[in-house]
């Protein structure tokens, strides 16, 4: 009995602290919306569409290495709830994520030319244009990483769970910020004729400079280099994994032909899909780290109230991501909302299962590899949380006709 008592009050601190977390996700809703909003410039060229999905997964994927390695600092205390006279280990990697920033922009790019070539219908020489607004894209969204750290800070303090916070609420707040910055480096881009072109161009510049400073003061740091080490595996799967999601998208957008309700709707699914696997992955490699639970398989089975109470959660939010989409598009009647609810709540299924499947294979694999979960874990489900559920969206579409 006491432990049937532990497992629900496992799963209703989950339950509740989860859907406070994915309130949040609502942002990804204004995210959606200023997509919708701005479907012609979206039509310059077929690459800017699918690179979307490409640009907010790279985001996810930066944010959940912090936000992983931060809860798990934060828990064992490598790392002091505090922006100033912190540890040596809190600065490191601030650094690496300025750098695996650029690398993931450069690679990204790369791997989405070949890409594009085969399945987008763009040339070889797209790859500057795409080079240069996703490397600015990027750059400005730095600034995004700040906000999941004073999450961290704060969520710690408050005696709040950081693993179960800091990721949802970090993810909704740089898609936001990252759509905001693809947006308008997109307008600059394209609408404002050389003058723009070099704008973007330098900041993507800047950064590289930047870049540079830190390589020659950590080239011969072991922690710095240990998590840009571990985290380029991470990088070139989720480089690949990304422009799949890009592809189901544009596949995805010949179905939908601009249904607006479904992009307004579309940055919120995969933040709360990546959110899950996030909760899921993040209690997870805690409890390993501390020691509270094996690093084997049947472990799966002792963390199911965590699952149950993410999962749940998750599914009420998308219910209510149906009807805002909807009253935003005005679009709101009783039939639209329990097809369109049906939509999502059937996706919702098929992504929730498969990100859950997947976080907690990733724990286990890399903890008994010796390797850091919070390098792999996070960053590894984020992104292949926003293909699975761009995934599911479409079967779901494609079967619903």
């Amino acid at each position: 009995m006491a432990q049937v008592n532990d497992k629900f009050k496992s799963f209703t601190k989950t339950f509740r602290e989860s859907l406070f977390a994915y309130f949040f996700d609502v942002g990804g809703i204004c995210a959606g919306a200023i997509v919708a909003s701005q479907l012609s410039i979206m039509q310059f060229s077929p690459w800017i569409i699918a690179i979307y999905p490409a640009v907010l997964s790279a985001k996810g994927m930066i944010g959940g290495l912090l936000s992983g390695r931060l809860s798990t600092a934060l828990h064992i205390g490598t790392i002091y709830p505090k922006l100033f006279g912190n540890t040596k280990s809190f600065y490191k990697l601030y650094q690496a994520i300025i750098v695996l920033t650029l690398i993931t922009s450069l690679t990204i790019s790369m791997v989405s030319i070949i890409f594009g070539n085969q399945f987008w219908g763009i040339n070889f020489s797209d790859f500057y244009d795409i080079v240069t607004v996703v490397m600015a894209t990027m750059t400005m969204g730095l600034a995004f990483t700040l906000v999941s750290t004073i999450v961290a800070f704060v969520t710690f303090k408050k005696g709040l769970d950081p693993d179960i916070l800091v990721y949802p609420i970090m993810s909704t707040v740089a898609d936001l910020g990252i759509t905001t910055c693809y947006v308008l480096v997109l307008n600059l881009f394209f609408l404002y004729d050389q003058t723009g072109k070099e704008v973007v161009l330098a900041i993507g510049i800047l950064q590289i400079i930047l870049v540079l400073w830190i390589f020659a003061r950590n080239m011969h740091d072991e922690e710095f280099s240990k998590t840009i080490k571990e985290s380029l595996l991470t990088l070139l799967l989720v480089a690949f994994i990304v422009n799949i999601t890009g592809t189901v998208l544009n596949k995805t957008n010949e179905i939908v032909e601009g249904r607006k309700e479904i992009y307004t709707v579309y940055p919120a699914l995969i933040d709360t899909i990546g959110d899950v696997g996030s909760v899921i992955g993040s209690t997870a490699t805690t409890k390993i780290a501390l020691g509270l639970i094996g690093s084997s398989f049947r472990f799966m089975e002792h963390h199911a109230p965590q699952i149950l109470g993410a999962w749940i959660s998750s599914a009420i939010m998308f219910t209510f991501f149906s009807a805002l989409s909807l009253i935003i598009n005005n679009m709101f009647s009783l039939d639209m909302f329990l097809r369109f609810s049906y939509i999502l709540l059937a996706s919702n299924i098929i992504a929730v299962i498969a990100i859950s499947i997947v976080s907690l294979t990733i724990s286990v694999i890399t903890y008994k590899r010796g390797l850091d979960p919070d390098n792999f874990v996070v960053p590894i489900e984020s992104s292949l949380a926003d293909t699975l559920t761009s995934v599911a969206l479409f079967i779901v579409l494609l079967l619903a006709g």
